[in-house]
């Protein structure tokens, strides 16, 4: 786990703090925070926070309503991947003095038609005047105890699925900082969405959960770590990789497969299921008009590699990628070059 600047960062915080004594998971175990709560035995309280502003920063959202459903989104997400089913959020925003009311309607319009969208709504809130424009959002839900999905509990001979096909959020950073033309991948067209009605389905039969926040390649090499298993990656990129973005790829001649690798993922939910649940879980999903891809399977050996159409196989070191961000010391372009030349080393297609 100490392999990933990230893991020791959120470490380095947290081990400051006494867990309180409702808590139920362990640091990094699961996506949103899990509570006992003694007046609803049969349910965990789950409780998220998230907040975009390095998005805002770096000026990969330029629209405000891009902001504002990414808010409400990235914590519903979280709710999701441990099958939580929202009560509602609690939001922060943070704008600066310069910005008109129309910057602060079409905000609060993204986080409405997020919340419309995902049946739940804003409960409550703080506004504040700063230098920076920054959102946050946290998130309240239950779970029942019996379905609480974590991110421990794969096996070898899982098979791994996604929700739905990756790619959009690093499209869009891959537009914005490479300085091709907007119009390649609009930022409208990227309106990722949190699963929260596949969770209530896919928790009674997951092995382990997380969502793509961080890009697919980074939820898998978390999975990795705290599982101590491997993944077989099986399924063919242009199945993965949304098709809007394999149009980009193919304009920026950059492999499809690097999407997947970026640290701006989407909210789309891995998880694996045993052998013996697979078939009954493809017939529900399949009966609730529901999408899910297969990516893979879980291996024994610690790694994460692919499988070309040769036969070959290639590790991937993701935890090189993962940290490169972090190398770079945060300078988003400098990334994008270094990570581009990354993953040309591998030579996937």
């Amino acid at each position: 786990m100490d392999e990933i600047r990230e893991n020791v960062v959120i470490d380095s915080w947290a081990r400051h703090f006494t867990a309180g004594a409702y808590k139920v998971n362990k640091p990094h175990e699961t996506d949103a925070e899990i509570l006992e709560v003694q007046t609803c035995p049969d349910h965990y309280l789950a409780l998220t926070v998230d907040t975009v502003a390095e998005e805002i920063a770096e000026g990969l959202y330029r629209d405000p309503f891009t902001m504002g459903w990414v808010t409400v989104m990235a914590s519903l997400s979280d709710l999701a991947a441990v099958g939580a089913e929202p009560l509602g959020l609690a939001v922060s925003a943070s704008v600066d003095t310069g910005r008109d009311e129309s910057f602060i309607d079409a905000a609060a319009e993204g986080m409405e038609r997020a919340c419309k969208a995902a049946g739940t709504s804003i409960i409550g809130g703080d506004v504040n005047t700063t230098p920076d424009v920054a959102f946050t959002g946290c998130a309240l839900g239950l779970v029942p105890k019996g379905e609480l999905m974590t991110r421990r509990g794969c096996r070898p001979g899982d098979s791994v699925y996604i929700t739905g096909r990756v790619g959009t959020g690093n499209a869009l950073g891959l537009v914005r900082l490479s300085g091709m033309p907007d119009e390649l991948f609009p930022e409208q067209s990227y309106r990722p969405q949190a699963r929260t009605r596949e969770a209530r389905l896919l928790r009674r039969y997951a092995g382990c959960c997380m969502d793509t926040s961080d890009g697919l390649l980074a939820t898998l090499d978390q999975l990795m770590r705290l599982n101590r298993v491997g993944f077989e990656i099986r399924g063919r990129w242009s199945d993965l990789v949304d098709p809007r973005v394999l149009e980009v790829c193919a304009q920026a001649k950059v492999p499809a497969w690097l999407t997947a690798a970026g640290p701006h993922g989407e909210f789309e939910l891995v998880l694996t299921v045993s052998a013996e649940q697979e078939p009954e879980m493809l017939r529900n999903v399949s009966e609730n008009d529901m999408t899910l891809v297969k990516v893979g399977l879980v291996h024994e050996r610690a790694d994460i590699h692919v499988r070309l159409k040769s036969g070959e196989e290639v590790i991937l070191d993701v935890a090189r990628m993962r940290n490169l961000l972090d190398e770079v010391e945060g300078d988003a372009r400098r990334y994008l070059t270094e990570f581009l030349a990354l993953g040309k080393e591998y030579g996937l297609d």
